[in-house]
């Protein structure tokens, strides 16, 4: 009997994201405040996926989202992948002024999900206020709902990054905005392996956000441009 592939998504050059190793897909959604403040993410359904392997649109013209319909061909699609080479530890930056806890962001990987912060009050200038502990306990809940793992933090004694438990699958986002619901990134979690056209492994990271629109700078990984050009749920 033959073992089941291990789950991975492999970027096929200016086309689609092929998924294998029975990985879930997921429709997420965000819960926001009454300001429009994300709060947490909600599961909304599994989708029926073929076990041996599924390919979800990059281009963002696909007639099925978030599945490709081969539109990349149609819209000629140029899907470069220009992620950074260097490791997300190098890139990342620490907060100032916190209190038994540090937290830091890698500026490379923000998706502009609204998840750093309230109307008024973004999350850097909450650090001084980890002296309660009640403030630290929101600024983790606020690090930990951080799709793309921007945003990372750590507890002394423990010194390495301390992740959320999360599920190994794929979720196709929707992000609540003034104007209507759109369509966010592909949320990749549970340290699955991507590997792009060129055959080379992207740093594998618990939390992963893959541009669906088209559009990013930072292909494959979104950098919130879909919501420049938003395609809105219907």
């Amino acid at each position: 009997m033959s073992e089941k592939p291990k789950a991975q998504i492999t970027i096929k050059k200016n086309g689609s994201y092929r998924v294998v190793g029975e990985l879930p897909l997921v429709r997420k959604s965000q819960v926001v405040s009454e300001y429009g403040e994300p709060l947490t993410w909600h599961k909304e359904f599994t989708y029926e996926t073929d076990p041996e392997a599924y390919y979800l649109c990059r281009c963002g013209h696909t007639q099925n989202p978030p599945f490709c319909d081969s539109s990349h061909r149609r819209v000629g699609f140029d899907g470069t992948e220009t992620i950074p080479t260097k490791s997300t530890y190098e890139r990342r930056i620490e907060f100032p002024d916190g209190s038994q806890i540090s937290v830091r962001k890698d500026p490379t990987l923000c998706t502009e999900s609204g998840f750093c912060g309230f109307l008024n009050l973004p999350i850097h200038e909450m650090m001084p206020g980890t002296t309660n502990t009640q403030t630290r306990s929101l600024v983790i809940a606020m690090v930990e709902r951080c799709p793309s793992g921007s945003l990372t933090y750590s507890i002394p004694p423990i010194e390495n990054d301390i992740e959320p438990d999360l599920p190994v699958q794929v979720a196709d986002t929707t992000e609540i905005t003034d104007e209507g619901p759109i369509m966010g990134p592909l949320w990749v979690t549970g340290n699955v392996v991507i590997e792009q056209s060129t055959g080379h492994i992207i740093e594998t990271r618990n939390r992963v956000t893959l541009c669906n629109c088209g559009r990013s700078e930072n292909k494959p990984l979104c950098d919130g441009s879909h919501r420049k050009y938003p395609r809105y749920r219907k």
